[in-house]
This record gives structure tokens, C-alpha cells and sequence, in this order.
């Protein structure tokens, strides 16, 4: 279901609207302040082209000052409107039996539109700070924790 779901996703806009956040995303990386927004905006693209089987982690360290700063900037900026779009479309959906899968698609991507910072999609079964999964995704070690 999940590698079925995905491809019905990407067909019906889930390809158009991650590649149109991955773009904003690298336009709003051209500034130096925009930068660290901008790689949310990536995070999220790559999130919206394949949904299904993922869920949302919260790090450890997600509600630290920095990050609750740059989330209160995200979400007077660009959240709220990212996030009324997938409520949008989760409304819309709702509306047909066959559409309520994607619905909840979008309701999941919701949360990390308004508060991207220090959280994450993720394949299901992934843990938050699990050192295996965490080197495979992003090929890098595991940060040192303070």
C-alpha cells in the first residue's frame, strides 16, 4: 500500500508540489538569512513527494531557544500558509472515500509545515536520535550531544 499510495500520490501533485518546495527552497537559500529556512523548505519538499509509510519525529532538542526562534519566524512567515494548503486539500479529499488516504496525508504534513525546526518525516519505525538510521539518511554521524 505504501509503494502504491505513493505513486498515486506523485501522480496527482505530490511530484509537482515537492518539486515547487525543493525550488522555493533553493530560492530562498540564494540570501545568507534565508538559508537556514531554506533547507526546511527543502526538508518539507522532500517530504511531500513521498508520504505514505513516514512519520513525524520530534528531536530531542526540537524546542531549543534557537529553534524556537527560527520556528516563530517560519511560522509568521511561511507556516501558516504552507500548513492552510495541506488543510486545504485534507478538506477537499475528505470529501470522497477515496480521496481519505491522502487526506490524512496531508494532515500529517501539517505539523512540520508550521514548525519544521527539529522535527522530521521519517520512515515508520525510525526512533528520533537512532544512531543507524540517522547515518543512512543523511550520511553523516550522529551529531555529539551536549
Amino acid at each position: 500500500m505504501t509503494l502504491a499510495g505513493n505513486i498515486i500520490w506523485l501522480v496527482c501533485g505530490g511530484l509537482f508540489s515537492g518539486i515547487a518546495h525543493i525550488v522555493a527552497g533553493f530560492l530562498l537559500c540564494l540570501t545568507v538569512i534565508g538559508i537556514p529556512f531554506g533547507f526546511q523548505e527543502i526538508k518539507i519538499g522532500i517530504a511531500t513527494l513521498a508520504p505514505f509509510g513516514c512519520e513525524l519525529v520530534e528531536y530531542e532538542d526540537a524546542n531549543s531557544a534557537l529553534r524556537l526562534v527560527l520556528n516563530v519566524i517560519w511560522l509568521v512567515g511561511f507556516g501558516w500558509v504552507i500548513a492552510l494548503h495541506h488543510l486545504l486539500w485534507a478538506v477537499l479529499l475528505a470529501l470522497t472515500v477515496v480521496g481519505l488516504p491522502f487526506a490524512l496525508q496531508h494532515l500529517k504534513l501539517i505539523p512540520l509545515a508550521l514548525l519544521p525546526f527539529g522535527r522530521d518525516l521519517v520512515r515508520s519505525g525510525w526512533e528520533a536520535g537512532d544512531a543507524r538510521n540517522y547515518e543512512s539518511h543523511w550520511g553523516r554521524p550522529v551529531p555529539a550531544q551536549r
